[in-house]
């Protein structure tokens, strides 16, 4: 084993000393040499006086070099215990047998105790009577050389109180590699245990909660479907009631009701009819809520071409020019996103009535990597400042005499985008159109779906194609 430099010096310190015996005896030596041979005595008193003048030296010089020595190792263990006392952990030494041979300034923060008070003494002193088995064990596996890492246990803390530390602890060795105790490095945890144990109490009353809030919820569905069977069955049947009997007088007795009667009479017609579309479309958004998502990979372009189809009936003689963008491939339920479709393509068709030539325009661009669905017309429009009520049940930004409707569509509408994980959005300017804009949470990006579809429909479905609706005709 290579030896100090501490070693070192303390050795050639020891050389010193006996080379002074060594002169010693040669001075001696010297003397009776010389008296022997009959050297005169101013002779033997110079080489004396040469010798011890050497010897004076060569001691000067090792004492000083042992109190330089001296000097720089009691300077490196005043910096060593600087160090450890300016830690804020707890560094503790201790013997196989547990008594504390080293307490430094963070030890005593911790655990309370000086370095005088423990320094002698069992570190079984701040260890309660449950965690000995687990120290001794801990103690057997150092005198074994084994390290032992971040573990937490509690200990005593002078005045009693418990706190929460975690600790590593290795082996401590001798010059000869002997294992003589243990090296503790200790760091008062008991705040964030704390802490931990408040978060944890927290998430366990949220969880309570929304138990508690579900169960509600629940309820509450019950409730809602209860109340549309009731809608669906009790109030459908007097409006047909009304319905019938208000359309029987008009048949029967048209000829002998005066025409403010039959005036009252149609009211009466119009009015049940649009509590039935009203009735519809509440029951509608209802299970729209209720019903799971079927989620298949779909092209939005076969589902706006249907819905197209599907509103032919109601262009008459108008002149609509529809037209068609390329559109995405999605994760989808294929059957909530056609009613999407079906009511924002409804609602274009409605609100371009007024143009003599209507365009309305379905497509997608990219917007913070994401792809947006548009559906744009050239429609009536709307103020904005009315933009935050256009999602709401009921809520109307025309009159009724002007266009119809129930005010149930678009907040359909957005309830389907928002199970899908999606956002939607509208631009518009008064008497200048109105766009509106919405993403799917899950967009299908497999380019060989896209353009497997593509090739199929290369004919059929160009990357745009425009379609103009004239009196119930298409032209390409």
């Amino acid at each position: 084993m290579t030896e100090s430099p501490t070693a070192n010096r303390l050795a050639s310190a020891s050389g010193n000393r006996s080379l002074l015996a060594g002169f010693a005896i040669l001075l001696a030596f010297i003397t009776a040499a010389g008296w022997a041979l009959h050297i005169t005595p101013p002779h033997i008193l110079a080489v004396l006086l040469l010798l011890l003048a050497v010897v004076v030296l060569w001691t000067v010089a090792g004492n000083r070099s042992a109190q330089t020595e001296r000097g720089q190792a009691g300077q490196s263990l005043r910096h060593l215990s600087a160090i450890l006392n300016s830690s804020s952990d707890a560094i503790i030494c201790k013997s196989l047998d547990g008594i504390v041979t080293k307490w430094n300034l963070g030890a005593e923060l911790i655990y309370g105790y000086s370095e005088k008070e423990i320094v002698g003494r069992s570190i079984t002193t701040v260890i309660p009577a449950e965690g000995l088995d687990e120290f001794h064990s801990i103690m057997a596996k150092i005198s074994r050389g084994e390290l032992v890492r971040h573990y937490e246990e509690q200990r005593i803390h002078k005045d009693g109180h418990r706190i929460q530390v975690s600790m590593s602890v290795t082996p401590i060795r001798d010059e000869n590699g002997v294992i003589i105790g243990g090296l503790t490095i200790a760091r008062d945890i008991t705040e964030r245990k704390l802490a931990e144990q408040e978060i944890r109490k927290l998430n366990d009353d949220l969880e309570r909660r929304v138990e508690q809030r579900t169960a509600e919820l629940q309820a509450a569905n019950k409730e809602l479907e209860a109340f549309t069977y009731s809608v669906s069955h009790d109030l459908r049947a007097p409006l047909r009631h009304i319905s019938g009997f208000s359309k029987l007088l008009s048949e029967e007795f048209a000829s002998s009701l005066p025409p403010e009667a039959q005036h009252h009479l149609q009211r009466i017609q119009d009015g049940t009819r649009r509590m039935g579309q009203l009735v519809d479309d509440l029951l509608n958004l209802g299970r729209v809520g209720r019903k799971e998502l079927s989620l298949q990979v779909s092209g939005l372009r076969p589902i706006v071409d249907e819905v197209i189809e599907s509103l032919k009936s109601e262009t008459g003689d108008r002149q609509v020019e529809w037209k068609v963008g390329d559109l995405p491939y999605v994760e989808c339920d294929a059957g909530l996103v056609h009613q999407v479709f079906q009511n924002l393509l409804a609602n274009a068709l409605k609100f371009t009535r007024p143009r003599s030539h209507a365009i309305i325009e379905i497509g997608q661009q990219q917007r913070g990597g994401n792809t947006v669905v548009f559906i744009r017309d050239n429609g009536v429009g709307f103020s904005m400042k009315y933009a935050d009520k256009l999602f709401g049940v009921f809520q109307r930004l025309h009159r009724p005499e002007d266009f119809e409707g129930t005010g149930v569509g678009l907040a359909t509408v957005q309830r389907i985008i928002q199970k899908h994980g999606g956002t939607i959005w509208a631009q518009a300017e008064l008497d200048k159109g109105a766009s509106f804009y919405f993403t799917l949470g899950s967009e299908e990006k497999s380019q060989g779906k896209s353009e497997d579809m593509a090739d199929k429909k290369t004919d059929k479905n160009p990357k745009q194609s425009t379609m103009t609706t004239a009196a119930g005709g298409n032209h390409g």
